[in-house]
C-alpha cells in the first residue's frame, strides 16, 4: 500500500500554528478527493481543510483540542498500490493559500476544489499523484521531517497513550490527577477536562486531606500547652512572606490557553494602543427623532426581511460623515511615510461571539443603499456569530462601529482596530430629562431618548477638528435624520 502524509496548510492567513477542532473522519473511513475531513481554528476564522487523495484514512496523527505547526503532517491516507512512501516525505504540504485566489478570497473558495494536473513531485512514477486543491499544491519531498513529542505510530499522544491535549495535561497536573488513570467519555478516546474534573472530584478530598494518623500515635497537645509554648518562644519575624494556606479541597485557580481569535485580539490591541495615538471625544445626542424612523422603517414592507435597529441608522451616517470628511477613512503607512486616502470605506461591525470578539466588515459600504445595508450588516454579523466567517469577511476594514449598547453602558473608549483610523461606540439609548426650545421659543424640560457617542481617532492622521466635525455631523444625522438626505 502507498501512504500519504497530509500536513496542516497555511489557509491564506500567514498563520504559524492552528488548533485541530473536528475531525470529520476516523481510521478505516474512506475518502474521496476533496472531501472535508476536519476543521481548524486559526487566529482568526474557524476553516474547513479538504483531503487532496481519495483512499482509507490509516490514522489521525493529531488529536482534537491540541494546537500544531504549520507543516506538520496531521493525517495519514492509504491511496493504494504497491509503492512505499518515500522516507521521511510529506507529499501533502501545502504552498500558502494567497496565491490561490484574488484579492484576499481565499478563505471562502477553501471549500471548492480545482481539478487540475498534479504538480511534478519527484516522486516515482508508481507514486501516486496528489490532485491539486486550490491553494494546495504539493511539493518536493523533503528528506527530514521535525520530530513530533510522543506519538507513537497509532498517533497516539504520549503518557501511556492517552489522548488528551496539551493544555488538559496540565490542568489533570494541577488536579494532582494522574492522566492515564482518567476514563474517556467521548468515543474517539480524547480526555477533555470535564473528564479530569470528574476524576479530580473523586480523588481530590484523598489528595487534599492531610495524613492520617494512626491509632498508637501519641496525642495531641492540649490547648494550654499550645498556649504556654507559645507565650515562652522567642518572637522572631520571618526574613520573607510566608506561603499562602492551601485552597480548600476542590477548589482552585483555572487556566485557560491563550489562543485562537482571544490571542489575535490581545496582540492588536496593544499594538494599536501602543502605536496609534488614540484621541477620544463624546457627544450626548438626542436620538428621539431617529427612533421614530426607525419605527416607521421597521413598518415598511420593503423592509420586513430585515432587523431594523438603530445601528443601521447611525451605521449610514457614519458614511456620509465620511463623505464630508475623508480624512477619516485614511491610513498611516509608516512603511512608506505615506498617508493612503482609501477610496472605499469597508465598515466593521463588532460582534461578540462564542469565539471572542469579530469585527466583520461590509466591503464598499457606501454603495449601498439603507434596505441593503441593513441585509449586509445582518448577513455578516450572523455569520460571525454563528458560521464560519473567512478571513476575507474580517481582514481590510478601514472603520469600526462597536455597539456598546447592547449591554446597557453608556459609553467607553474604545480602541482602534490595526490598520483604521477610527472607531465609533454607540451607548444605550435612554429616556431621560432634556431641554428643548417649544414652539414659543422658550425652553422646557421634556423627557427624550438621549444615547451617547465616543469616536476614538488616531490623531498621527485626524486633527482635532476633523474628529470634531466628524463626530458632531454624525450626531446632527442622529437628531434629525432629514440632513441625511440633504448631505447623503
Amino acid at each position: 500500500m502507498a501512504i500519504q502524509e497530509f500536513t496542516l496548510p497555511d489557509p491564506g492567513e500567514g498563520l504559524v500554528e492552528a488548533e485541530i477542532v473536528t475531525w470529520h473522519v476516523a481510521a478505516g473511513d474512506t475518502v474521496d478527493v476533496n472531501q472535508v475531513v476536519l476543521e481548524i481554528e486559526t487566529a482568526k476564522s474557524l476553516v474547513e481543510l479538504p483531503i487532496p487523495w481519495a483512499g482509507t484514512v490509516a490514522s489521525i496523527l493529531v488529536p482534537e483540542g491540541e494546537t500544531v505547526e504549520v507543516g506538520t503532517p496531521i493525517v495519514t491516507i492509504d491511496v493504494g498500490g504497491d509503492t512505499a512512501p518515500a522516507d521521511g516525505g510529506a507529499a501533502g504540504a501545502a504552498d500558502d493559500v494567497s496565491g490561490a485566489a484574488d484579492g484576499g478570497e481565499v478563505a471562502a473558495e477553501m471549500q471548492t476544489a480545482a481539478d487540475v494536473a498534479p504538480a511534478e513531485t519527484g516522486e516515482s512514477d508508481d507514486e501516486p499523484q496528489q490532485k491539486t486543491l486550490v491553494g494546495y499544491g504539493p511539493t518536493p519531498s523533503s528528506s527530514t521531517r521535525r520530530a513530533r513529542r510522543g506519538r507513537g505510530a497509532g498517533g497516539g499522544a504520549s503518557g501511556g497513550g492517552t489522548l488528551a491535549a496539551p493544555a488538559t495535561r496540565g490542568f489533570a497536573k494541577q488536579q494532582g490527577v494522574d492522566i492515564d488513570t482518567v476514563e474517556p467519555s467521548r468515543e474517539d478516546g480524547v480526555v477533555t477536562r470535564d473528564d479530569v474534573k470528574k476524576a479530580g472530584g473523586s480523588n481530590a478530598p484523598a489528595a487534599m486531606s492531610t495524613p492520617t494518623v494512626a491509632s498508637s500515635a501519641p496525642p495531641a497537645p492540649s490547648a494550654d500547652t499550645v498556649a504556654k509554648a507559645a507565650a515562652s518562644a522567642p518572637s522572631v519575624r520571618p526574613d520573607k512572606p510566608t506561603a499562602a494556606a492551601p485552597a480548600p479541597a476542590g477548589l482552585s485557580d483555572e487556566r485557560i490557553p491563550i489562543k485562537g481569535v482571544r490571542k489575535v485580539t490581545a496582540q492588536a490591541m496593544v499594538s494599536s494602543a501602543f502605536t496609534a495615538p488614540h484621541v477620544t471625544e463624546f457627544l450626548t445626542v438626542d436620538m428621539t427623532r431617529t427612533m421614530e424612523f426607525v419605527r416607521e422603517l421597521q413598518g415598511m414592507r420593503e423592509l420586513k426581511d430585515i432587523k431594523v435597529t438603530p445601528l443601521l441608522v447611525v451605521a449610514k451616517a457614519c458614511l456620509i460623515a465620511m463623505q464630508r470628511e475623508p480624512m477619516m477613512n485614511a491610513l498611516w503607512d509608516d512603511a512608506n511615510g505615506e498617508i493612503v486616502m482609501r477610496s472605499e470605506v469597508n465598515l466593521g461591525i463588532a460582534a461578540a461571539t462564542d469565539r471572542g470578539l469579530l469585527v466583520p466588515n461590509v466591503k464598499d459600504a457606501g454603495r449601498f443603499g439603507l434596505g441593503d445595508l441593513g441585509r449586509e450588516i445582518a448577513k455578516l454579523v450572523e455569520i460571525a456569530r454563528h458560521g464560519k466567517p473567512s478571513p476575507a469577511i474580517l481582514n481590510g476594514g478601514t472603520f469600526t462601529i462597536s455597539n456598546i449598547g447592547v449591554f446597557g453602558v453608556d459609553s467607553g473608549t474604545p480602541i482602534i482596530k490595526p490598520g483604521e483610523s477610527g472607531i465609533l461606540a454607540i451607548g444605550t439609548v435612554r429616556p431621560m430629562p432634556w431641554v428643548v426650545e417649544n414652539e414659543r421659543g422658550e425652553q422646557e424640560m421634556v423627557i427624550r431618548q438621549i444615547a451617547q457617542l465616543s469616536l476614538s481617532f488616531d490623531h498621527r492622521i485626524i486633527d482635532g477638528d476633523v474628529g470634531s466635525r466628524y463626530l458632531s455631523t454624525v450626531g446632527q444625522i442622529l437628531e434629525n435624520p432629514a440632513k441625511a438626505m440633504l448631505w447623503g
